[in-house]
């Protein structure tokens, strides 16, 4: 089981239909957003307690400060296996992420993914963080509209995808093509590397193309969920183009 933590998260779990055990929100809370959750969960026949604030901090966990006077119990997301994915991806749009280690890293890439409308994002299952309540609660939610497959081995698995017909995309600061140069429109796998690291030497060369983001001087690189962003959205831009 794990917890879902803050008003947002626990409301795009209920509009995801993720199964709840149920809902515990503050007692001392009478506002239109709490309501606004109760609401949602009698809709969805979801049990909701009302319950002491310590109690929520209790089940918010390492979490405490950001319940806002709601948590959700869960079971744990369900991930898919590689091929699963590959087999109903409509959109032709991956993210395969290399080694993510910071959670807040990995929650603002899923939300920004989700809104980047992804089929699905590829996890190693080793060296790199997990779905932890963190990822969960920076994400505000969006992790409950995103499929996850977890791969024991990256680039095995991105091989995989090359050889049903994706093209492998990695993002490198050191690559001489810039994204906007790059065309975005076959269906790709955008592969994104470790903070300050990047992709690793293996994952780097298995890519059918890399591309970079032009930066102005003084500033060497950005962060990766800024970067996979920025790459998301011109991906986004040239499809709708």
């Amino acid at each position: 089981m794990r917890a879902i933590v803050g008003i947002n998260a626990v409301r795009e779990a209920l509009r995801a239909r993720t199964p709840l055990a149920w809902i515990a929100v503050s007692r001392d809370r009478r506002d239109a957003r709490i309501q606004d959750l109760i609401s949602l969960a009698r809709a969805a026949h979801v049990n909701v307690r009302f319950t002491a604030a310590a109690d929520l901090d209790r089940l918010a966990g390492a979490a405490a400060a950001h319940h806002q006077g709601a948590v959700a119990q869960a079971e744990a997301k369900a991930v898919l296996d590689l091929e699963d994915l590959l087999a109903d991806s409509p959109a032709g749009f991956l993210l395969a992420l290399d080694g993510i280690e910071d959670p807040h890293n990995l929650g603002a890439i899923i939300r920004g993914a989700c809104g980047a409308g992804v089929d699905g994002v590829l996890l190693p299952a080793r060296r790199a963080v997990g779905l932890t309540e963190t990822v969960e609660r920076v994400s505000a939610g969006a992790l409950e509209h995103v499929r996850v497959a977890r791969v024991g081995n990256l680039v095995q698995a991105l091989t995989t995808c090359q050889q049903s017909g994706w093209w492998l995309v990695g993002l490198d600061a050191s690559a001489p093509r810039t994204l906007w140069d790059h065309d975005f429109t076959p269906r790709t796998v955008l592969v994104i590397g470790a903070e300050g690291k990047g992709l690793h030497a293996l994952t780097r060369k298995r890519c059918d193309a890399l591309v970079s983001i032009p930066l102005a001087p003084g500033v060497e690189s950005l962060n990766a969920s800024m970067a996979a962003g920025i790459v998301l959205y011109e991906l986004v831009r040239q499809r709708r183009k």
